[in-house]
């Protein structure tokens, strides 16, 4: 018999969409304000601020140091590796169309390597719904007239981004376990600030311009798109297969797109909706049933 999914995993791909879509509208928004590394800084130590006293008040259970140094790395290739690198090749002059379309390989390259690293399989329908997705977001990408001629170290700072989100997940999915949320984030965000602090009194000019708009701007990143959008994220990995979580990533550059045109007063032309409808239906080819098959599953993470 086939246990029906609690309602949460059914509703998490579209909340974590809409979330993490905004966010990049918000962050542009942020950048603005305070130089990319600092941002960052500023907002894992926010969130350790948040997350700190709360483990304590709830007396959360930490893993084990393995599983402490699992969480690590998670959180160092998405909070410094991804992040960081995806706000440094803003900064050094790369569109966000550019980084949005290779930003989206991430399905092909996990579909890749998860046979090896986590033991799963993609049929030819789900390799077929990656395709489309890929077309999908570059028609949205290209119809907004944003992809520009990118310089090259802004070009190296957005493909080794990719790396880090596609390697951060299928490390998820081989080594993650059912750790307490507030714990793993707690780790993750701690590692983000490890890092990027010293960077951001290093490397920029660390002043801030605390304008409401700016307040306003990191309030959401702090809660809506670390802590909510992350929890549900990595929750969505160990909950399904990892290359149908990857395909909702296709949707990222329509819906950014589709953000952006409050948030900053940029309009999508009808290119780009055609190519909003094209994603969405290479999406649901992997999502469904039979687009990626199960395979026997990876060996749990060892714990101390």
């Amino acid at each position: 018999m086939t246990r029906s999914r609690p309602f949460w995993l059914l509703a998490a791909p579209a909340i974590f969409l809409i979330l993490w879509s905004a966010g990049f509208a918000v962050a542009k928004i942020a950048v603005l304000h305070a130089a990319p590394l600092t941002v960052l800084a500023l907002r894992y130590a926010l969130l350790i601020g948040l997350l700190g006293p709360l483990a304590l008040i709830l007396r959360v259970p930490f893993p084990s140091w393995r599983g402490v140094r699992d969480v690590a790395v998670v959180g160092f290739a998405i909070q410094v590796v991804y992040f960081g690198l995806c706000y440094l090749a803003f900064k050094s002059g790369v569109s966000a169309g550019g980084v949005a379309i290779v930003v989206c390989l991430q399905p092909i390259l996990v579909a890749l390597v998860a046979p090896r690293f986590v033991g799963e399989r993609i049929s030819a329908r789900g390799w077929l719904g990656l395709g489309l997705g890929l077309a999908g977001a570059a028609m949205v990408v290209f119809g907004r007239g944003s992809v520009a001629v990118e310089n090259l170290f802004g070009l190296a700072c957005t493909v080794l981004a990719l790396l880090g989100i596609t390697g951060g997940t299928l490390y998820e999915k081989r080594f993650g376990a059912g750790h307490h949320p507030v714990a793993a984030n707690l780790i993750q965000y701690a590692v983000g600030a490890l890092f990027c602090v010293p960077l951001a009194l290093a490397l920029e000019d660390p002043s801030v311009d605390w304008a409401p708009e700016f307040i306003a701007a990191m309030a959401y990143l702090v809660l809506a798109n670390s802590l909510l959008a992350i929890t549900l994220l990595l929750a969505m990995i160990r909950a399904g297969e990892v290359a149908r979580v990857s395909a909702l990533f296709y949707l990222v550059p329509a819906l950014s797109a589709l953000f952006a045109w409050p948030l900053l007063g940029e309009a999508m032309p009808p290119l780009g909706w055609a190519g909003m409808a094209l994603a969405a239906f290479g999406v649901a080819l992997v999502s469904r049933k039979g687009g990626a098959p199960p395979a026997p599953a990876a060996p749990p993470a060892p714990q101390a």
